[in-house]
């Protein structure tokens, strides 16, 4: 079962960003080959707890480890996940030595305190129905249970391993975090318009989960105050308590305001200032592989299909 989520067909993002940012500043990738399969491996234990928290039914176009195992199974595999995770880290010692593995362990020490920081706020919203939330309170909630562990994390490992620190906020940590949000963006568009044999989630899960996204955060914010109860009192609802009718009503909604069209916006806006930034964080380096690969991905993450 630990084999499971990882053997699914993947982007496996995190770790190319790992390998890509190390190579781009001139780093020899073998060096980072502990820390991108550990992103990896701590993406699929977070992704196997997230199914939990959130009911979904489908991964990756098959069911979800919970649902072909139960809970109690389920949650010890994505822990042991995380296990294999830290071994990886704990392995760049005879890698790296000692000091550069302790950077990459503290950077892992930050990266779970900030997913879990994200995932806490995801689901407080939905615990108690918060509705009066902005896209500043969305791009929050990205910064930390998407972009951190999706691109900063990856990406900051990278450029250490490659002997190129960057302090907090620097262009590569921007580039990171634009993108992040940016794909979160389209994920959660996909999810609501995406063809499931190539997305490989449940279409129209977002809504049934109750989700905040952008879009539903946009809808509540243009509704009439009739419509606006009515979206509030559905997100109150439970899962097995929505139906089929409220769904569809709320796609519907979203289509009319415009709702898609604002999320695909910012989307596009965000790519455009993750681009500006990794042209500047990697200003002065050789034209390479890894180099093309970091300056396509703010186009890619736009443009995905799954």
């Amino acid at each position: 079962m630990l084999a499971d989520y990882p053997g699914r067909s993947a982007k496996s993002l995190r770790p190319a960003l790992c390998l890509a940012t190390c190579g781009a500043f001139g780093g020899d990738i073998r060096r980072a080959l502990n820390s991108a399969v550990a992103a990896e491996l701590f993406h699929n234990a977070f992704l196997i707890h997230d199914d939990i928290q959130d009911n979904s039914d489908q991964r990756r176009g098959l069911p979800t480890l919970h649902t072909l195992h139960g809970v109690a199974i389920a949650l010890n595999v994505g822990a042991a996940t995380n296990l294999l995770g830290l071994q990886r880290i704990m392995a760049n010692r005879e890698v790296l030595g000692s000091r550069l593995a302790w950077e990459i362990a503290t950077e892992t020490q930050s990266m779970i305190r900030h997913s879990l920081e994200g995932q806490a706020l995801e689901l407080g919203w939905i615990r108690d129905n918060v509705c009066d939330l902005s896209d500043e309170d969305y791009y929050r909630m990205c910064l930390k249970k998407t972009s951190w562990y999706t691109c900063i994390y990856p990406c900051r490992m990278g450029a250490l391993i490659a002997g190129r620190p960057t302090p907090y906020g620097s262009n590569l940590d921007r580039f990171a975090w634009y993108l992040g949000a940016a794909f979160q963006i389209r994920d959660d568009l996909l999810n609501l318009t995406g063809d499931y044999d190539v997305y490989g989630k449940e279409i129209l899960g977002d809504l049934w989960e109750g989700k905040r996204t952008l879009m539903v955060i946009h809808l509540l914010q243009t509704l009439d105050e009739p419509d606006a109860t009515r979206l509030r009192t559905f997100l109150g609802l439970r899962r097995d308590q929505r139906t089929d009718r409220q769904v569809r009503w709320v796609l519907e909604s979203m289509l009319k305001a415009g709702s898609l069209t604002h999320a695909e916006r910012c989307a596009r806006e965000l790519a455009g200032a993750a681009r500006s930034e990794i042209d500047a964080a990697l200003d002065g380096t050789s034209e390479s592989d890894d180099r093309i690969f970091l300056m396509s991905m703010p186009e890619y993450v736009i443009t995905r299909d799954h």
